[in-house]
């Protein structure tokens, strides 16, 4: 029945669901299938996580959410997306890689600081595609994207009350120069871990995240870099 007021009709006009969106479903069954299939490496943490996102994922899929689609946005580091999505598209996370292709114009790439080194500003952005801010929209799940440029150092940092994972789609990284991180694997910091992420010299790196945390957290995050040794020095701290 067609409505006899006009804001009525351009509201649900402008405010098309998920399965008429496909390129955001396929790429929203991409991570699905990531949190399903993909190995917890015989970790009770990280098998729990994994449920934790597929169950928020299965109900988000399963109500069709409105697409409320944000105005695309770059930074400078995604000069570096069309080499980390072709890197991609010839390893192990080529489906997510040419998902991810299909929307990358839509995309609004962001800091999520309210101050970020210069330095960091040119090497450094993430986007959003489930979450509060969309444009696919839900409370209780983040799911976005973060791109690194090569020889890159992001800062030790944390998310309280926030459970964060990160899946390799592109590039070599390491975090808290522990390990080697490739493509595929899946990288858990439970709420308030201190982490740092360093990537490799010559490719750009791209991962795929996931968080999980009370609706309130997950909308006001307030994200903020951990201070240096000597800031914390010159602050008395």
């Amino acid at each position: 029945m067609k409505s006899d007021d006009p804001m009525t009709e351009d509201t649900d006009i402008a405010a098309p669901r998920l399965r008429d969106v496909p390129n955001w479903l396929y790429l929203l069954r991409e991570f699905e299938a990531l949190y399903r299939h993909g190995s917890p490496g015989g970790s009770k943490l990280i098998r729990a996580h994994r449920k934790k996102v597929r169950d928020a994922l299965s109900r988000l899929l399963a109500c069709d959410p409105a697409i409320a689609m944000r105005a695309p946005a770059s930074k400078p580091v995604v000069a570096h997306m069309s080499r980390a999505l072709d890197m991609g598209e010839r390893g192990a996370m080529q489906g997510m890689a040419r998902a991810l292709r299909e929307v990358r114009a839509d995309l609004t790439w962001e800091y999520g600081y309210e101050k970020v080194p210069k330095a960091l500003g040119q090497k450094y952005a993430y986007c959003e595609v489930a979450g509060p801010l969309g444009p696919v929209k839900s409370a209780d799940l983040i799911l976005g994207f973060v791109l690194f440029a090569p020889n890159t150092t992001y800062p030790q940092h944390s998310h309280k009350e926030i459970e964060e994972s990160y899946i390799s789609v592109a590039g070599a990284w390491s975090e808290n120069d522990a390990a080697v991180y490739a493509p595929g694997s899946l990288i858990l910091n439970k709420p308030g871990d201190e982490h740092r992420i360093t990537t490799g010299e010559f490719d750009p790196c791209l991962l795929a995240y996931a968080w999980v945390g009370s609706h309130e957290k997950l909308a006001a995050p307030g994200m903020k870099l951990t201070a240096t040794r000597k800031a914390r020095r010159e602050q008395g701290i």
